[in-house]
């Protein structure tokens, strides 16, 4: 590594390091907005009766994009609150770290669209590995923003990869509600308390 690479890697360290409190302040909105997708989202597809491995899995992708869309544009408009960039150099990377976990995710939901028959029911396996994935996703991204986003997203992977192989035994039955269930409470409630979380301590701060 040459001096101005160095020097240009030393620069992004700092500039992470500096804006450590500004990506707590957009993440906490951030977290309450798809927690409330989330939690919305698994309470229309037990309404909506949603039990086989096709509907499931377009349902749910689809719910992914929605939040995925509103958490740029809470980015969005948080970048121009501070008047920067919205892909700088350390935004990038935050980005480049997000994105192989959920890219894979997404393609296994397509890919079990395809794959899997109609009638499908015990896909209990999909949420978990989409759990893991975000997790992985989560744990990436924290290297670059706060230490408290790393510990988030082992708080997903671990316990999904531990549950993963009972889900895949041949002849494992689930209750068809109980893949919405778990999509709600680790996409939606999980994402509330964490929010409500940054937002309680950023407050408390912000006061002192």
């Amino acid at each position: 590594m040459d001096n101005q690479a160095a020097s240009e890697h030393l620069q992004v360290i700092r500039t992470l390091m500096e804006r450590t409190a500004l990506y707590r302040r957009a993440l906490a909105p951030i977290m309450l907005l798809t927690g409330a997708i989330g939690t919305a989202g698994a309470v229309v597809g037990m309404a909506a009766r949603i039990e086989f491995m096709h509907p499931f899995c377009r349902f749910w992708l689809a719910v992914g994009i929605f939040a995925m869309t509103g958490a740029l544009v809470i980015a969005r408009r948080q970048s121009l609150k501070t008047r920067e960039p919205v892909f700088s150099p350390p935004a990038r990377r935050v980005v480049i770290a997000l994105c192989p976990a959920l890219l894979l995710g997404g393609s296994l939901g397509l890919g079990m669209i395809e794959l899997s028959n109609d009638e499908a029911r015990q896909f209990l396996m999909v949420p978990v590995i989409w759990i893991a994935l975000y997790g992985c996703a989560l744990h990436a991204a924290g290297h670059f923003t706060t230490r408290g986003l790393r510990w988030f997203g082992l708080a997903y992977a671990l316990p999904a990869c531990a549950v993963l192989p009972f889900t895949m035994r041949p002849g494992f039955d689930a209750p068809w509600c109980l893949p919405h269930l778990i999509m709600g409470l680790w996409f939606g409630v999980f994402h509330l308390l964490y929010g409500a979380y940054l937002f309680i301590t950023e407050k408390k701060e912000s006061a002192t």
